[in-house]
């Protein structure tokens, strides 16, 4: 047994002082004292807290999802570990359709790699299909070429390793997929879209309980054409991604997104693989991309993606956007985790996996734990 020390335990609403929390591969509780033969770690005052989850990540330190193999995606797996990630979902763009089966398969098998006992890094969970069944108009920095009309006998043999899929609810036979993705297991989310109000409900009716990086890709929200954005936002059963780097999204629109979707409220990066990389000029999709800062552009002004961390989202999210810590806390664990079914991670409650993340006074992370076991320390 382990037991961490001399920490402030993140729980739900509130933030717990003078406690220790207890666990081996899996979260035991919380204790005034620790029992006398655990093994103790100091957090030296820091906030203890459920390890970080991006169900919407890209790329990072050079490396694309869609473009590297098993090893390279347990790399970026280390990686990300150093900010306090302990699960994720490398997430695909559209791709040349042929290309679909490798690049699962590599995600599959990273699966396996980061599952096994010893790993020192984030678990990868699945994959996040960013496409192909997207609107061509609202692709941002996806290649159009490769955008496709729905259809479930093409992706249907491809699913295994995906968790979550982002569709376009107004185009042709969306509804239709979207009721066969849910039905095979697969979180459907919205995005990519230029989906009317009743467009974007009907595809929730359909079974799509998930949003794509809100605001970004879809309709401006109108007081006489609400558009997705209204539904997503509106509607209970969705969580809602969202980007929060202070340049994607107003500080405004952070805070009433908050105040909106409470613990429905999902922080991701959809970094790409500049991420941790000099600013400069680069490739991605075939297309130049201009990173400066956390800025990443086309040519054309059109946003490409990020170089967000997921702890430099959680400070931004209470720097910016003014949600208390354990709010964007929640949104960066618990919430991600149940956005694609995990119900049995991301909450420092008995039973849960004991992915840890321990950050000093800064919330800056300081230590990383997968399974109890301690994959990172700064």
């Amino acid at each position: 047994m382990k037991a961490i020390v001399n920490g402030r335990i993140h729980q739900g609403n509130q933030i717990a002082e003078h406690q220790a929390l207890l666990f081996d591969e899996r979260i035991l509780g919380l204790a005034d004292e620790p029992p006398a033969d655990a093994e103790r770690i100091d957090a030296q005052g820091g906030i203890v807290s459920a390890g970080l989850i991006d169900v919407h990540c890209h790329g990072f330190g050079g490396r694309e999802a869609g473009d590297v193999g098993a090893e390279e995606l347990a790399e970026m797996s280390r990686l990300l570990a150093r900010h306090g990630v302990t699960a994720w979902l490398p997430t695909v763009s559209c791709l040349a359709f042929a290309r679909y089966a490798d690049v699962m398969e590599g995600v599959a098998e990273a699966m396996r790699i980061t599952a096994a006992p010893g790993f020192p890094g984030a678990r990868v969970l699945g994959a996040h299909a960013e496409g192909p069944f997207l609107s061509a108009r609202k692709a941002g920095a996806q290649n159009p070429t490769y955008i496709l009309a729905p259809d479930w006998e093409r992706v249907a043999p491809l699913l295994g390793p995906v968790r979550l899929m982002t569709v376009a609810p107004e185009a042709p036979g969306a509804e239709d997929l979207i009721r066969r993705l849910v039905a095979a297991g697969v979180t459907v989310s919205i995005g990519h879209t230029e989906a009317s109000y009743a467009q974007a409900m009907a595809g929730i009716q359909a079974g799509a309980t998930h949003a794509t990086h809100t605001f970004n890709a879809m309709p401006n929200l109108l007081h006489r054409q609400p558009g997705a954005t209204a539904a997503l936002l509106e509607d209970d059963r969705v969580y809602c991604e969202l980007i929060a780097d202070g340049f994607h999204v107003h500080p405004a629109l952070i805070a009433l997104a908050a105040r909106l979707k409470g613990d429905r409220l999902v922080l991701i990066t959809d970094s790409i693989r500049f991420s941790g990389l000099p600013d400069g000029e680069y490739t991605l999709g075939g297309q130049t991309v201009t990173v400066r800062g956390v800025e990443c552009r086309l040519p054309d002004g059109t946003i490409a993606g990020s170089t967000l961390t997921m702890d430099r989202a959680v400070r931004n999210a209470r720097d910016l956007g003014g949600l208390t810590l354990p709010q964007a806390l929640t949104a960066a664990t618990e919430s991600a985790a149940a956005s694609v079914g995990e119900r049995a991670r991301g909450a420092l409650r008995p039973g849960f996996a004991a992915d840890i993340t321990v950050f000093d006074s800064q919330l800056l992370p300081t230590r990383t734990f997968v399974g109890g076991r301690e994959v990172w320390r700064a």
